[in-house]
């Protein structure tokens, strides 16, 4: 196979490839919407729930340690649905801060 031929080969081929996958890619997806968080100290607990979205969520605590050397702890639940609660366990310490974190 000549220089030109096998050139023209590889590039029909490389096209033919980038197409297919393009042609297979699947729809962007929309990050959770409408999101709420809870935090309750006294049971020790943490939710987040979106309501709507394609994407996923978590909750997200930081709390700080009674032991200054000890620092931030921080706590995340699990990447769950829209529609779906992520639900975490949380430490007696003092509470910093909490989130929904969102991707999708």
């Amino acid at each position: 196979m000549n220089a030109k031929r096998w050139v023209s080969t590889t590039s029909a081929a490389a096209l033919l490839a980038s197409a297919t996958i393009m042609g297979t890619a699947t729809g962007a997806s929309a990050a959770p919407t409408d999101c709420t968080y809870t935090v309750n100290q006294s049971e020790r607990w943490a939710t987040s729930f979106c309501a709507s979205g394609t994407g996923q969520h978590r909750i997200h605590v930081v709390q700080r340690h009674f032991l200054p050397e000890v620092g931030l702890i921080v706590i995340t639940g699990p990447w769950q649905p829209a529609g779906v609660t992520s639900y975490t366990q949380i430490s007696p310490h003092t509470l910093v801060s909490a989130w929904v974190d969102v991707q999708g």
